[in-house]
């Protein structure tokens, strides 16, 4: 909203084309002045910034294909109705050249006095000290402000109060770019931004002295390097999918012998599983597409790798169960595919809804990037759900009958040489590794003692670190590693001297043509002790608190002392319309003043406007059209001639912020400082029982950006939180009112989430926007490694917790622990290779402990947790179980609520062991 604001209001922020010059194995000037031995930086050389002049004027010559140049596109304030078309000399560019009127001749120019040789560098140091020296004045008609223009000069937590800037170890180029809210106005710029990039990429190739090192960046180029970052990480993420595709169709298949290889693969079930990960995800996008909720970068890159795991999980579980469970006699393919679906479609339902619901309502998120993914994620799990219990069974009933004809996998019109013997299916290795040696291991009494231990204190050490996860996001790491747009971020913070422009933007309301309502405002003789420029100078001298490193610049002030000059406002006889000072033709302004000397209430929006139209030069520096021209809002009224001001701005700078907390923390402090500036204004108002009233906000343009960061931590909380209800709840009613499940999923959940963070805090992995997301989507994939290995465990009918365990973890961990470890792994570590830092942080790291400790609290603690505090056998569960062993499994439907009889080697439960189960877990 504030950025909105101000761009309705006031122009855009300028587009910024920036370039930082530093010296390398230069020495320091030692020079002889009057006031004794000065010390000036490398960067002062002579041959030093005659080459940086070159490369300007080189810059400002570049022409494009379509024959625009610098001017055609630059910030030109003193252009108005009385001047020609700008040219490139009257461009602002922000250089140490600006002092020597990017004149050689100027810059060679010496004086002898006193047995002194004032130089170059004498005037330097007059000029950075007065800025506003009309022999300091650059082309463009403003002043140089030496903190934008030299860098490298401040130790660290030094602040501007007193700078040396002659001890500058940089220069720095700044060539300001008009902006507009029309895009399409900008195809100037971006035409030249690019020329300009390449012409600096071919001179710091070609041309830079070896004495030199010379970072730079347009305004274009942080969305060039993040396309371009794009684009060269899609290889590396086709080949994770291609590596999780591959282990996905040698996993699902039976090979029994080299012979019958092509016909017990299931390289087109695999396929299809996969196809229908992706085509989840393409309905997701297309009915949020239609709606109108626009998709982010974070959902194309995030939502398939999510679906893929909890999609592939079921597939893994349905496909499996399928293969162990072997046809009965006399039982047709499609019923032995609805037994199988009968027993694991429940569980598959309570993931799927799990999930769904945790991402729906994560949409209650204030986070835009949050709100879309969840909403997105939650859309594409429901269609893969869907997908997968009718057109994957589909698919899976055909790949039977294919299997069972003895047909080939793809080539299904060929047929194998050797018929199918029909000789059951064998458990695989991983299968009989869970059964016989990791179960009875996990389940041993001093190895469960020994888990519950270790993952407590695993769980309090992380608690101990997750308040302290740095919240943020590095520029440095949205970058490719090879980005030149990289080592400008780097050189930003290596010679930065002063943070970006700030606005205390002060809205319509307020009448300033009343004293008592200027006094409010200004800051100088007769204006009040808590006044907006008062406070503002009294913020810049505290800039570690405020982060505030100037005092404003105040038009209110500046109009003041405008009209109190002689000759500066004039207008034209004829017509008693604005003329600028300079025309000895025109007449002064026949003003009226108050006892303060001020324009009295006719005057002072009679002149404003002329004020702000008025060009400065030596004879009227306080003019007003280049500081503020665009700065004021006013309403002229045809009728009277006369100006009512509204809506304005105070501009002043930051102090240098370098890591994401100094530029959330300025924001916060701005805003403080914004806050109490309204209450004094609107409490004067109230007391003086007038109606109008005001606010004031702050604004810079890098505001919108780290906002987020405010509310950081609530938001986290409260997504996850929201999550973990939605789980809860969900578990809560499809288990059947199994509160125990459901405490038991949430707690493992959260553990899980927490650990997490804990490794977020020593990976040096920061909190924001994709880091939040990933937690989100932790909580979708964690649902996948609890809720099937719970719902196995509350279905088993086995006597004590400790062998209900056994069963589930035996039945179903095999198929987790393959279908979402193995197969997310070898994904993973590709994005290990990614060429962007952003992968390699924010995913790879990431994931790789979303998928690792999700597998370790999934597989090794909540098992041990089970068998202490497992919800006990449900009575009607085990009275259904005794009416199937009793002989009536025939006349049975099977159900969830049946365990399956194996047909393997695991061996049955002896009836009087389960009749005890009721007093074992009661």
């Amino acid at each position: 909203m504030e950025r909105q604001y101000f761009d309705s209001h006031f122009e855009p922020f300028y587009r910024n084309e920036q370039i930082i010059i530093s010296a390398v194995g230069l020495p320091n000037i030692i020079h002889n002045t009057s006031d004794g031995l000065i010390t000036f930086g490398p960067v002062f050389h002579r041959e030093f910034l005659t080459t940086i002049l070159e490369l300007q004027e080189d810059i400002k010559a570049i022409k494009t294909e379509s024959n625009y140049t610098l001017a055609d596109i630059c910030f030109a304030p003193l252009t108005n109705s009385f001047t020609v078309a700008p040219t490139v000399e009257k461009c602002t560019i922000q250089s140490v050249w600006g002092y020597w009127g990017n004149s050689m001749k100027r810059f060679n120019k010496t004086i002898k006095e006193h047995g002194y040789v004032t130089t170059y560098l004498d005037h330097f140091k007059t000029c950075t000290s007065n800025p506003y020296n009309s022999e300091c004045l650059a082309p463009y008609g403003g002043p140089i402000e030496p903190a934008i223009a030299v860098g490298g000069f401040l130790k660290p937590g030094q602040s501007l109060k007193d700078p040396h800037y002659e001890k500058a170890t940089a220069i720095v180029l700044t060539f300001l770019v008009n902006n507009y809210h029309n895009k399409s106005k900008l195809q100037p710029a971006m035409e030249w931004e690019k020329s300009y990039i390449e012409y600096m990429k071919h001179w710091a190739a070609t041309k830079k002295p070896i004495y030199m090192d010379v970072a730079f960046t347009s305004e274009r180029s942080i969305e060039d390097e993040l396309y371009r970052e794009s684009q060269s990480d899609i290889s590396t993420i086709l080949v994770s999918y291609i590596i999780m595709f591959a282990y996905i169709t040698v996993s699902l298949g039976q090979m029994k012998s080299c012979g019958r290889l092509l016909i017990d693969s299931k390289i087109t079930l695999g396929l299809g599983g996969v196809l229908i990960v992706l085509t989840s995800v393409i309905c997701s996008v297309g009915l949020f597409g239609f709606i109108g909720l626009p998709a982010t970068l974070i959902i194309i890159e995030v939502i398939p790798f999510l679906v893929l795991a909890v999609g592939v999980d079921n597939v893994f579980i349905l496909v499996q169960t399928h293969q162990r469970e072997g046809r009965r006699p006399n039982e047709s393919i499609p019923e032995h595919i609805g037994r199988t679906l009968g027993q694991v479609g429940p569980s598959m339902l309570l993931t799927s809804v799990s999930e769904s619901c945790c991402f729906f309502l994560g949409g209650l998120s204030d986070m835009p990037a949050v709100k879309a993914f969840a909403l997105y994620a939650g859309m594409a799990l429901l269609f893969d759900f869907l997908l997968q219990i009718t057109c994957f069974v589909s698919l899976l009933t055909l790949d039977t009958l294919r299997h069972s004809g003895n047909r080939f996998d793809i080539c299904c019109w060929i047929r194998g040489s050797k018929k199918d013997s029909g000789e059951e299916f064998v458990d695989g290795v991983l299968y009989k590794i869970f059964k016989l040696a990791y179960v009875p291991f996990l389940l041993h009494k001093w190895v469960r003692a020994g888990v519950m231990v270790i993952f407590f204190g695993w769980l309090c050490t992380s608690i101990a670190v997750v308040p302290h996860i740095e919240i943020g996001l590095d520029q440095e790491l949205s970058m490719p590693e090879d980005s030149f747009v990289l080592k400008y971020f780097k050189s930003l913070n290596e010679y930065l001297s002063i943070g970006p422009p700030m606005y205390f933007v002060v809205k319509e309301g307020l009448n300033y043509s009343d004293t008592r309502t200027q006094n409010l405002v200004c800051g100088g003789q007769w204006c009040n002790s808590d006044s907006l420029s008062t406070q503002v100078f009294i913020a810049a001298q505290q800039p570690n608190i405020t982060y505030v490193a100037k005092p404003a610049s105040s038009w209110l002030d500046d109009y003041i002392d405008w009209s109190q000059a002689d000759n500066c406002c004039k207008y034209f006889p004829q017509n008693n319309s604005f003329c600028p000072h300079e025309n000895m033709r025109c007449l002064n302004c026949p003003k009226r003043t108050n006892k303060f000397g001020r324009p009295d209430q006719v005057s002072f929006e009679k002149y404003v406007s002329y004020f702000l139209n008025d060009n400065p030069n030596d004879q009227c520096v306080k003019a007003g059209h280049a500081a503020y021209g665009q700065g004021v809002n006013y309403q002229l009224n045809p009728t009277t001639n006369l100006s009512h001001v509204g809506a304005s701005y105070f501009m002043t700078y930051h102090s240098i912020l370098k890591t994401s907390a100094d530029y959330y923390e300025s924001m916060r402090a701005a805003r403080k400082i914004s806050a109490n500036i309204t209450n004094m204004i609107n409490s004067h108002l109230e007391a003086a029982n007038r109606t109008e009233r005001t606010e004031v906000f702050p604004y810079s343009v890098f505001y919108v950006f780290y906002e987020q960061y405010l509310t950081m931590w609530p938001d986290t909380l409260k997504s996850l939180g929201i999550s973990l209800l939605a789980i809860f709840l969900v578990t809560y009613f499809l288990m059947g009112l199994d509160i125990f499940s459901s405490f038991v999923v949430v707690i493992t959940i959260t553990m899980i989430l927490v650990n997490i963070g804990g490794l977020m805090y020593w990976w040096h992995i920061t909190l924001n926007a994709v880091s939040l997301v990933n937690l989100v989507m932790a909580v979708g994939i964690s649902v996948e490694f609890c809720s099937h290995l719970v719902h196995s465990f509350s279905m088993s009918v086995r006597a004590t917790r400790i062998e209900r365990v056994a069963d589930a973890v035996t039945n179903m961990g095999s198929s987790v622990f393959s279908g979402i470890t193995l197969t997310k792994f070898g994904g993973i570590i590709v994005l290990g290779f990614a060429k962007s830092q952003i992968f390699k942080v924010f995913y790879f790291r990431m994931y790789l402990a979303i998928v690792l400790f999700g597998a370790a609290h999934g597989l090794i603690f909540l098992p041990v947790l089970l068998s202490y505090i497992g919800s006990p056998m449900n009575r009607e569960k085990l009275a259904h179980h005794r009416r199937a062993m009793r002989g009536n499994l025939d006349n049975v439907q099977e159900t969830s609520l049946n365990h399956r009889v194996s047909n393997t080697n695991t061996p049955t439960t002896p009836i009087t062991s389960t009749f005890r189960a009721l007093d074992c877990d009661r």
